[in-house]
């Protein structure tokens, strides 16, 4: 015949006596039975070697064998508990860390916001902040160095997992008093001769740039380059010149910089979107920051003026 095995059942009941000092007391806490209680204890007995309590009367207390194995049992319980703690963090995302990117633009402003977001909802995940180019956050994509990005996106999608949010057509800006913001849009042709603030050389903004005004049979007249919006616009409001940029970034800087935002066309296109290392499982961790990037991204945009900025065809 096989020998009975120790079970939770035993454990339960042995801890119900101790605690109570009758087994009587224990079978109502466990909600059975009197005898039901004295047949587990007497096979806990049996299955350890043990006698586990002294009994005097209906009394029973933890015999000296007893008193050690309750400690035991008690360091046991304790484990369990904290697997339980564990996988509650687990559901909590506790003792996780996340490291999110983007350019300089989206990291100190709607990157921040919603990791905060995020943070209200998850406080036990650690968010690590990096900001760069464009070039620069592409590469930590796609190499994995970071989880998530927050970017915007003129020329060919990178290698990664995109998690398109909305297009936008980027907008031109000038100085307020500048002859052209009597226009209610422009165009190329209205820019021809007229000093232009360019993106950076090589990147994706400025080639997209140059594309379009060579369409148009344009050549545009660079005075200044600047790989930064807050750059650009600072340029621009001192009359150096105009120049074509994302429309979120044209906004924000005319809040505190004297410069016109006007429609342009054709449509040069930027996409916003999240992005993830390729080949990247998407946990719940990463779905739940997407989520609240996405939602914040989309507040940010739904505050532009349709009017001053302009949106793609399509």
């Amino acid at each position: 015949m096989a020998q009975r095995r120790m079970t939770f059942r035993h454990i339960e009941a042995f801890r119900a006596v101790v605690a109570t000092g009758s087994m009587t007391e224990a079978s109502r806490q466990l909600h059975t039975s009197q005898p039901q209680v004295s047949r587990l204890i007497a096979q806990l007995e049996a299955i350890t070697g043990l006698p586990l309590f002294d009994r005097s009367g209906s009394r029973v207390v933890p015999s000296l064998d007893g008193t050690r194995f309750h400690a035991e049992v008690e360091r046991a319980f304790m484990g369990i508990t904290s697997l339980e703690a564990a996988a509650a963090r687990i559901r909590a995302f506790g003792a996780e860390r996340l490291r999110v990117a983007a350019m300089p633009r989206l990291a100190g402003s709607l990157l921040a916001r919603a990791v905060v977001r995020f943070r209200a909802a998850h406080p036990d995940v650690i968010v690590a902040i990096h900001s760069g180019d464009d070039e620069t956050v592409n590469h930590w994509i796609a190499t994995g160095s970071c989880d998530a990005a927050l970017t915007m996106l003129y020329g060919d999608l990178p290698k990664a997992r995109l998690d398109h949010v909305e297009t936008r057509a980027c907008v031109a800006v000038l100085p307020q008093d500048h002859p052209l913001s009597a226009r209610a849009a422009l165009g190329p042709e209205d820019l021809r001769d007229v000093p232009f603030v360019a993106a950076s050389l090589g990147s994706a903004l400025r080639d997209r740039t140059e594309a379009v005004f060579e369409t148009a049979g344009v050549t545009l007249s660079i005075t200044a380059e600047a790989g930064l919006g807050a750059s650009i616009c600072t340029l621009v409001s001192a009359g150096l010149g105009v120049s074509i940029m994302n429309p979120l970034a044209a906004y924000e800087e005319a809040k505190v910089s004297p410069i016109a935002i006007r429609p342009f066309a054709p449509a040069l296109p930027v996409h916003f979107a999240l992005l993830f290392p390729p080949d990247h499982a998407r946990g719940r961790l990463m779905r739940a920051f997407g989520a609240c990037a996405r939602a914040v991204l989309l507040e940010e945009l739904a505050d532009l003026p349709d009017a001053a900025i302009g949106r793609p065809a399509g």
